[in-house]
C-alpha cells in the first residue's frame, strides 16, 4: 500500500495565504491526486473582512500551484450557519470518486454538513478537525460549555481521522474521549523557506529609520487583528507599566479596537513610542518582523498563532500567552521565560523589562527561534496529513465487523523535546 495514490478533495471556505503553500505541496505529493473546492474566493478577490474591518485582498498568489474549483455559495458569506451554503458540493463529492475529503469548513456552517453527508453516502473518508484547546467559548458565553461537552465527542466521532494544529489540540481531543490513534497532529506552519528568503532581503536599518527608531532602541511588535480576544490592550497597558524609555511598541494590524488603543496610548503617556501601521499585507510582513526585536502575542484564544512562526523565521524573538497553541510547540522550547499567563499585566510587563534589558540575549533568542522553527516545517505537516489520509481511508475501507484497525505509526510531526535557552 506504500505506493497507493489517493484522490483527495480539500474543502475550504476561501483561499488563505497560509494554506496555499501547503496546498501546493500536497498537489505535488506523489501519493496524492489533490484538488481544492473553495466556497468563496474572498482574499483572492477584494472583499470586506469584518474582523480586519477593512477590504482585504492578499498581495501574494493564493490560487497558483494547485488544482481548484469554486463551488457557488448560496449563502450570504456572513458568520452564520447559512453564511456558507454550497449545495453543489454534494454533487462534486458524490460524483468525484474521491478516496478522502479534507474539510476545513467549521461544523457551524451548513457546508460542513453537506460535505459530511456526501462523504458518508459515498463511503469516502471524511477527515476534519478543530483548532480548539478547551471548551471555553471565544465569545465568553459560558452557557455553551455544557452543550459542547455533550456534542463535541459525538461530532468528532464522525471523522474517520481527526486533524489538529497543536499538541494542546491533540490532548484536548483525547480529553473528549477521542482515541489517540484517531487524532493526527499536523502542526500549523508557514512556508518557512519563503519567510527566511524574504527576511534576508530586508534592509533592517532602513525600515527602522522609516519608523523613527534608532539602531539601539528595542522594537516590540504585535501582529494580529485588533480584536478583543487577541488582547492588544493588555500589551499596551503592560508596555506603559514596564516603563521602557528606549523601547517602541508597534501594532501591525487593523480591527475594531484601533480607536480605543490610540486613545489609551495617549492617556497612558506612551503615544510617542507606539506606532499603528494598520493592515499589513503578506509581502510586507517580513520587513516588519526582521526590523523588530520581539513579537508578543497576548491572545486569550489562539488555536496556534502563526505569527509566531513568521517572526521566528525572520529571526525575531517571540513571546506568547499560555493560551496560544504555538506557546507549547514553539515558544516554550526556545525559552520558557517567554511564556506568560494570559491577562496578567504585571507578568507581561516584567517579561518585557527582562527581555529588553539585554540586547545580546534578545538576539540570541531570535537566532534560537530561527533554528527551532525549522523543525516545525511544511514538509512535516504534509507528511502528517498524508498519514492521516492513509489511516482515514483504511478505516473507511476495512470490512464491516472485522474489527481490524489500520496500522498506526509514530506521529510525524512530534516536536523535539523542549530545550531551555540559557
Amino acid at each position: 500500500m506504500a505506493d497507493r495514490r489517493y484522490r483527495v478533495l480539500a474543502v475550504a471556505t476561501h483561499p488563505v495565504q497560509y494554506m496555499t503553500p501547503l496546498f501546493r505541496r500536497m498537489a505535488a505529493h506523489p501519493s496524492l491526486d489533490f484538488q481544492v473546492a473553495y466556497c468563496t474566493l474572498r482574499g483572492a478577490e477584494a472583499g470586506h473582512d469584518p474582523e480586519f474591518g477593512a477590504s482585504i485582498q492578499w498581495d501574494v498568489p493564493v490560487l497558483d500551484g494547485h488544482s481548484w474549483t469554486r463551488v457557488p455559495n448560496r449563502g450570504s458569506g456572513a458568520e452564520s450557519f447559512f453564511g456558507f451554503y454550497n449545495p453543489a458540493l454534494w454533487k462534486l463529492i458524490r460524483g468525484g470518486n474521491f478516496d478522502a475529503v479534507l474539510c476545513f469548513v467549521g461544523y457551524v456552517r451548513a457546508t460542513f454538513w453537506i460535505a459530511c453527508l456526501a462523504s458518508k453516502f459515498s463511503k469516502t473518508a471524511f477527515i476534519f478537525g478543530a483548532d480548539a484547546t478547551s471548551l471555553t467559548p471565544r465569545d465568553g458565553r459560558n452557557w455553551k460549555i455544557p452543550i459542547k461537552k455533550f456534542f463535541w465527542p459525538r461530532l468528532f466521532r464522525l471523522a474517520d481521522q481527526v486533524i489538529v494544529p497543536s499538541s494542546d489540540g491533540r490532548d484536548f481531543m483525547c480529553s473528549l474521549g477521542i482515541p489517540r490513534d484517531r487524532v493526527s497532529l499536523t502542526g500549523d506552519c508557514v512556508d518557512n523557506d519563503w519567510w527566511m528568503a524574504q527576511s534576508q532581503q530586508v534592509d533592517r536599518a532602513a525600515v527602522r529609520a522609516s519608523w523613527g527608531v534608532s539602531p539601539d532602541d528595542v522594537v516590540i511588535v504585535f501582529s494580529a487583528k485588533l480584536q478583543q480576544w487577541k488582547r492588544p490592550l493588555d500589551l499596551l497597558r503592560a508596555f506603559a507599566k514596564a516603563g521602557l524609555p528606549s523601547t517602541h511598541l508597534l501594532y501591525a494590524g487593523s480591527g475594531p479596537l484601533l480607536a480605543q488603543l490610540q486613545s489609551e496610548a495617549a492617556s497612558l503617556g506612551v503615544a510617542s513610542r507606539v506606532r499603528f501601521l494598520g493592515f499589513v499585507n503578506q509581502s510586507q510582513l517580513p520587513a516588519v518582523y526582521t526590523a523588530a526585536d520581539l513579537l508578543i502575542l497576548p491572545s486569550e484564544f489562539e488555536p496556534f498563532g502563526l505569527v509566531v512562526n513568521e517572526a521566528m523565521c525572520c529571526g525575531c524573538a517571540a513571546a506568547a500567552s499560555d493560551r496560544c497553541g504555538a506557546t507549547r510547540d514553539l515558544v516554550a522550547p526556545v525559552s520558557p521565560d517567554l511564556v506568560f499567563r494570559c491577562g496578567d499585566i504585571d507578568a507581561l510587563a516584567e517579561l518585557m523589562r527582562k527581555n529588553t534589558a539585554d540586547s545580546a540575549r534578545l538576539r540570541d533568542l531570535g537566532r534560537a527561534g530561527l533554528a527551532y522553527v525549522q523543525t516545525w516545517s511544511p514538509e512535516r505537516n504534509i507528511a502528517s496529513a498524508v498519514e492521516a489520509i492513509r489511516i482515514g481511508v483504511a478505516r473507511t475501507r476495512r470490512s464491516p465487523g472485522s474489527g481490524e484497525m489500520p496500522p498506526t505509526v509514530a506521529p510525524e510531526n512530534s516536536a523535539p523535546p523542549p530545550q531551555r535557552q540559557q
